[in-house]
């Protein structure tokens, strides 16, 4: 059975006249008979009388066109959720995006696809690097955005911006008055870190490394699970801590924090989609937005 036959079959039976149902289709009135046979002789069921010229719908077709119609009725609402699809007129997008990125760098992005798609329903979800890598590995994520290096040959990584870590002290600390200090001096302060897995801690890890300091080397006196805690922190006590720049500026500017000129070098901003999972419409549209490739 097809919805073509389905579609004559309701024709004919609204009308009880094969002409004008093959009228109002744009069928012939020999492929309206032949599809209404067909239907018949193949479930072995009489749909219409035929009495004399006239056709008039039996018991069994008065209970399939209710069927029929339904069926049909649902077959085109599928095809209209395909289309809204297709078109970017309904859907649902999942995004996981790291600390930084998301508090800082993704909302206007956000807004702007809002604007353009406004029946996309759009979820946002924080989490660490690894966290986001492992929701998109998984297909919880349609995208992800994280911070600094990453590998997993499951995901490819498009860059979509840049982003420099700085160290910051509150303006009480021996080295606000410096407001620059050597690599050696790293050793001589706590510091107040990022979790493990976090895109913050493994860049600012790398960039000691380079600097010819030993990340286990300096002394930790808290770990905090996001930078709002630690720019909380920060300001408080005498601690130092390595935070993106883009996250602070509002606490340098403002005066309750002061960088340190040390550079940690930049990290970039990545894109992150599955590559062996089509990407939607609606997750290409938002990448693009972003700059992603």
């Amino acid at each position: 059975m097809t919805l073509e036959q389905l579609a004559i079959f309701i024709a004919v039976a609204e009308r009880e006249h094969l002409t004008r149902a093959a009228d109002a289709i744009h069928l012939t009135p020999s492929a309206v008979s032949s599809a209404i046979k067909n239907l018949e002789q193949h479930y072995g069921v009489e749909l219409f009388h035929r009495v004399g010229r006239r056709i008039e719908l039996t018991d069994t077709g008065r209970i399939f066109l209710t069927e029929a119609r339904e069926t049909l009725a649902r077959a085109r609402s599928a095809e209209l959720v395909l289309a809204e699809l297709g078109g970017l007129m309904r859907g649902t997008l999942s995004v996981y995006a790291s600390q930084t990125i998301a508090s800082y760098w993704l909302p206007p992005r956000l807004m702007r696809f809002r604007a353009a798609f406004p029946r996309i329903e759009l979820t946002l979800t924080l989490g660490n690097t690894r966290t986001v890598a492992s929701a998109v590995v998984s297909g919880q994520a349609d995208l992800g955005f994280v911070e600094g290096e990453l590998d997993e040959p499951a995901l490819a990584a498009s860059a979509v911006d840049q982003d420099q870590l700085t160290i910051l002290v509150a303006p009480g600390h021996p080295w606000a008055k410096a407001r620059s200090i050597g690599p050696q001096s790293l050793g001589e302060t706590n510091w107040i870190m990022r979790e493990l897995g976090s895109g913050t801690r493994s860049v600012f890890e790398k960039a000691l490394a380079g600097l010819g300091v030993a990340p286990d080397s300096l002394p930790i006196a808290l770990v905090m699970p996001s930078n709002e805690a630690i720019l909380s922190a920060l300001a408080g006590g005498q601690c130092a801590a390595a935070i993106s720049r883009l996250a602070a500026r509002s606490h340098i500017d403002a005066g309750h924090l002061v960088a340190i000129d040390l550079p940690l070098g930049s990290r970039t901003f990545l894109s992150l989609h599955h590559r062996e999972r089509h990407r939607s419409k609606a997750a290409l549209e938002l990448a693009r937005i972003c700059g992603a490739k």
